[in-house]
């Protein structure tokens, strides 16, 4: 154990011994070393919050306890599973990427659109999206009462109330996460690595675009941007090139979408474009795996001939064969491209890509990628050493004040010193993490008919992961996502007190 990784209680204890003259100089020698070694080994730390520690906070809309936060923070939860929709239907579950996509005035008042992923595949019709834009409305694997249940939402928020939930995207499979545009709309990916054709002879592996008004959402694939098990999307607001990453373990790709049309529109996407594969410049094949703080390599662009094309196995320059591949994956690879072990969010901010690796790193917990995109070059800005400091990032955001949160997602949530459960970690300016919060769903049936909420979500669902991070553009408000039972949050609270 290292200094960073005691619990405050025994960091407070070993601060307190003042009156025996040489443990404060032991401690602080000890500490510094450790930390040391955790700079040699290309490490990030556990420190603690600028926000200071977490404990259970009562939600202001249903009072129960379901997050813990630090003083002074609050939330509102809305849009549960079985929740009632505009459309008069129960909102599915499955809640993962979000993104606010738009902010306006209504009258005196300001709101914002967000846009929610809903991560289901095929599963019972009853969760099947009503929604405007459909894509799919065959049944799955030829199973009449099994259809593609995935989608997305749109919910409104006004004036630090929830006010609205309308089904937008219906059709599609297991929408993971994506990415806003500059230009007010939402890229909703599919994570599916499958060549299945459904009843309605569509395949699935795209991703989509929804718009603020549901009733504009086409429901259109953009196959030219790749078939694969996508998991996160962003736009390069100065050309509107698309970066994407892969979820595929071992078998994950970088990839970059060059539009043919630039200026920036809804729909603008789907006009046809060129998909390209990240390669390390002058090096074949090269695995970004094991990575350690300041890694930094150049990057050139290898292009997919078939972003459509099925699965398959190929051999790279490097000689390695790579076995039962998404298609963008093995053209890629057969040039040289280079591999992550699993890609998971991405998020622009101020000319750079910040891109999680959620089992990268040296003890496979997850690791970020900082593309500069001006110069093209791919430095490690942080690399988790154990479960306790980082324990596999999934989706994650960067405040309007250039601060990164990720959001865990493990198969093994850990017990820290705040207790059980899944946690939003902060990055320090010096790429270390603090625990901001951790899910406290912990409810019985009582507790969530006496809040309107089903019976059914009972249950300790602590272990389950947070998605959907992003901020209001003026910073005031979090919102973010449990994905099971499937409920939304807006957190508010004095952020000036650390860097989020």
């Amino acid at each position: 154990m290292n200094e960073h990784d005691m619990s405050p209680s025994r960091r407070n204890l070993l601060k307190g011994m003042a009156g025996a003259s040489a443990l404060p100089f032991v401690g602080a020698f000890a500490a510094l070393h450790a930390r040391e070694a955790l700079a040699a080994n290309g490490a990030t730390a556990l420190v603690d919050s600028p926000y200071g520690p977490i404990a259970p906070v009562n939600d202001l809309a249903t009072g129960l306890p379901l997050l813990q936060l630090p003083p002074g923070f609050s939330y509102k939860s809305y849009g549960w599973r079985g929740d009632t929709m505009s459309d008069g239907r129960p909102c599915p579950g499955g809640h993962d990427g979000m993104g606010v996509i738009v902010t306006r005035k209504v009258g005196r008042s300001t709101e914002q659109v967000l846009v929610r992923n809903h991560e289901i595949s095929g599963s019972a019709a009853v969760n099947f999206i009503n929604a405007y834009g459909l894509y799919d409305t065959g049944n799955v694997s030829g199973n009449s009462s099994n259809r593609s249940c995935g989608g997305t939402t749109n919910l409104v928020f006004r004036d630090g109330d929830w006010v609205s939930m309308t089904p937008s995207l219906g059709g599609t499979q297991q929408n993971c996460a994506g990415g806003i545009t500059p230009w007010g709309t939402w890229l909703t990916c599919e994570e599916i690595g499958s060549d299945t054709v459904s009843a309605g002879g569509k395949k699935h592996g795209y991703v989509f675009e929804v718009t603020a008004d549901p009733q504009q959402v086409t429901g259109q694939a953009i196959v030219n941007m790749g078939r694969f098990a996508h998991e996160a999307a962003a736009v390069d607001p100065n050309n509107s090139n698309v970066y994407l990453t892969e979820d595929s373990s071992g078998k994950s790709g970088f990839y970059r979408y060059i539009p043919d049309v630039k200026t920036g529109a809804p729909g603008s996407l789907a006009m046809g474009g060129v998909l390209e594969m990240a390669k390390v410049r002058g090096r074949n094949n090269v695995n970004l795996a094991v990575a350690s703080v300041d890694d930094t390599y150049e990057l050139e662009w290898v292009p997919i001939a078939n972003p459509d094309a099925n699965r398959g196995s190929g051999v790279g320059l490097n000689g390695e064969t790579i076995n039962s591949a998404a298609g963008p994956f093995v053209q890629g690879w057969m040039k040289g491209a280079l591999r992550m072990n699993r890609g998971e969010g991405i998020w622009y901010a101020q000319g750079k890509m910040y891109v999680m690796d959620t089992s990268g790193g040296h003890v496979n917990r997850g690791a970020i990628w900082e593309l500069d995109l001006a110069r093209q070059t791919l430095k490690c800005i942080y690399s988790s050493p154990s479960q306790l400091v980082g324990n596999m990032g999934d989706n994650l955001t960067v405040s309007p004040r250039n601060a990164i949160l990720i959001c865990e997602d493990s198969s093994s949530a850990i017990t820290d010193h705040f207790g059980y459960g899944q946690r939003l970690m902060g990055l320090t300016g010096a790429g270390d993490a603090y625990i901001f919060a951790k899910n406290n769903i912990n409810l019985t049936a009582a507790q969530l008919q006496g809040a309107g909420k089903l019976p059914s979500l009972a249950g300790d669902q602590r272990g389950n992961e947070f998605a959907g991070a992003c901020f209001d553009p003026t910073g005031r408000y979090l919102f973010v996502n449990i994905q099971t039972p499937g409920v939304t949050f807006a957190i508010s609270g004095p952020w000036a007190k650390g860097p989020l």
